[in-house]
This record gives C-alpha cells, sequence and structure tokens, in this order.
C-alpha cells in the first residue's frame, strides 16, 4: 500500500547529507523510505560533506536535464599547515604539520586568486571520469593519469572567521567547483599545504539547507505517514519555466506526443520552455518552443 501510494508522489526532497555517507548511500536510504527504486541525485557530495543534497522521486527524476547550471553555495573550513592525498581531512598527511599562525594578509593572499573565472584541476581523488573510470579508482589502484583543467567560476568568497591555522569561509560557485581543490592550492600559495578540513553545502541550484530533512526526519515522517510534506511537487519545480494550465483533452494529446498552444498574454510566449499544468496542479510535460505560442512536448511525466 504505501509502495503504491509513494509513486504519486513526483517531485523532489532535500535531503541533509550526514558526514561520512556517499551520495549514493543516501539515494539507497531514501528509495527505502519513499519506496521506490526511481530516485536520482542533482550533483553529489563527497563522504565527508554535510547539507544539501537534492533527490528527484519517481517520474519527476525525468526532469535531471533541466538542473545541470544551477550554482552553489558551501561553508568550509580549511586548515593550514600541511596537505593530504585527497586535499580533505580523509587523506593521508603529505609532509610535517607546520601549522602557521594566519594573518589577515595571508588570508586574502591565500584566496585571491580564486575569486573569478579561472582553470582548476580536480583532485586526483575524485568522481572525474577517466577512460569511463571514476578517477578516485584509478587512484587507488596507484595508476598514473592525468586530470585536464577545466574552468570553472567562484562568484564570492567571504571570510568567516581566522583562529589560529584554521579559515572559515562561504563561498558560492559554478557546478564542477572542487573547494578541496582550493584549498589545496590555497596551500601552496602560502608555502605550507592546506586541505579542507569540513565542508557543507548550504545551496544547490534553486535547493537550499532550510527545505533540507535529515534522514531521520524523513524516517518518522514516513512512520507518521506524511511524506508527503516533505516533497516539492513537480509543477512546483523549475519555477523559471512560465506554467501553462492545459484542459483535459490538451493533457490527452500531450501524453501522445502533440504539440500545444500556450496563450501569449499569460507570461509563456516567447519562453525556451513552458510546464504544461493540468487542472489538479500536477506537472504534465515540459514544452520547448516549436513556433510562435506553440510547443512541443520534449519530457512527459
Amino acid at each position: 500500500m504505501l509502495s503504491c501510494m509513494n509513486q504519486t508522489l513526483n517531485g523532489a526532497v532535500v535531503v541533509d547529507k550526514p558526514a561520512g555517507w556517499t551520495s549514493h548511500d543516501v539515494v539507497n536510504k531514501v528509495r527505502r523510505i519513499f519506496a521506490t527504486k526511481r530516485v536520482g541525485h542533482l550533483g553529489t557530495l563527497d563522504p565527508p560533506a554535510t547539507g544539501v543534497l537534492p533527490l528527484l522521486l519517481n517520474r519527476a527524476t525525468r526532469l535531471a536535464q533541466f538542473f545541470g547550471a544551477g550554482q552553489k553555495e558551501y561553508e568550509g573550513v580549511i586548515r593550514f599547515g600541511y596537505a593530504t592525498t585527497t586535499y580533505d581531512a580523509d587523506g593521508e598527511p603529505l609532509g610535517e604539520d607546520r601549522a602557521p599562525e594566519l594573518t589577515w594578509g595571508d588570508v586574502e593572499r591565500a584566496i585571491r586568486p580564486f575569486r573569478g573565472t579561472f582553470l582548476q584541476t580536480p583532485p586526483p581523488v575524485s568522481a572525474k571520469k577517466i577512460g569511463g573510470r571514476p578517477a578516485y579508482e584509478l587512484a587507488r589502484k596507484r595508476v598514473e593519469f592525468e586530470l585536464k583543467p577545466v574552468e570553472v567560476t567562484v562568484y564570492s568568497v567571504e571570510v568567516l572567521g581566522v583562529e589560529g591555522c584554521r579559515l572559515k569561509l562561504k563561498a558560492r560557485c559554478s557546478p564542477g567547483t572542487y573547494l578541496r581543490a582550493i584549498a589545496h592550492e590555497a596551500g601552496q600559495v602560502l608555502g605550507c599545504g592546506a586541505h579542507l578540513e569540513t565542508l557543507r553545502r548550504t545551496v544547490s541550484g534553486p535547493f537550499g539547507q532550510r527545505q533540507a530533512r535529515t534522514l531521520e526526519e524523513l524516517e518518522a515522517m514516513a512512520e507518521a505517514g506524511r511524506l508527503k510534506e516533505a516533497l516539492v511537487p513537480a509543477a512546483e519545480l523549475l519555477p523559471e519555466f512560465p506554467a501553462q494550465v492545459v484542459d483535459t483533452i490538451t493533457e490527452t494529446q500531450i501524453r501522445q506526443g502533440r504539440d500545444f498552444r500556450v496563450s501569449p498574454f499569460r507570461g509563456a510566449g516567447g519562453a525556451k520552455y513552458v510546464k504544461a499544468v493540468n487542472g489538479r496542479g500536477e506537472l504534465v510535460a515540459i514544452g520547448e518552443a516549436a513556433m510562435p505560442n506553440v510547443y512541443h512536448p520534449i519530457v512527459v511525466l
């Protein structure tokens, strides 16, 4: 009965990922809580990291392609004094601990190179693919490989505090930016080594930590039959796409793959994508502009 009910829960749930869990671990746990196999994440978090991990459920997993460009926001602590093999606290230390007393001049010098758009080489222990295999697999087997730098953008960096050899900061950046790599390179700038001691994601695209539920909270809500309260319904996702309410006949036609018209007077005309929503407030499809005020359904829920 629970499984049948949860098949109607099409939307997103934002999990507050605990430290020590992989993103895949969280996906598997949420599958059990919601009694569905159809769960997918919108960008991974490293096992030591905590915070916002948005997941799409059931038919809403078809919307994942539209979420790739959302900005991320993190809070983290860079520990200066020694680098590690993984660029974070889980790795093996590389060299002696020099534990410098950071000055504000040190802080500015360390983070100055990491504002704006620049090329960043991902950490060797990462999920970046080399010949179809994750880099971390090759690194663990001591296979030599080279990761190509990629262009990333750090929109803002705010220093939240400095204590001894630790720098706490907040950063807003583009997808694919590794705070671990910034920590590692900041240590090279100061010549003392550094690694990312803690990391918490507070924003992922349109999702924030105020929406996030712990796994324990989700389990309790499942026991109480209140899981729907944790869901962001599919129709409320992608708010940047105008919504067009369609009648029953048009809904049937959309599900058959037929084009549909939108009103040019309700803000939908001219948009590349629109959301077709039925009279019950459910997302029917995402339509792509085929001609003025006419949209072709490219994703049907």
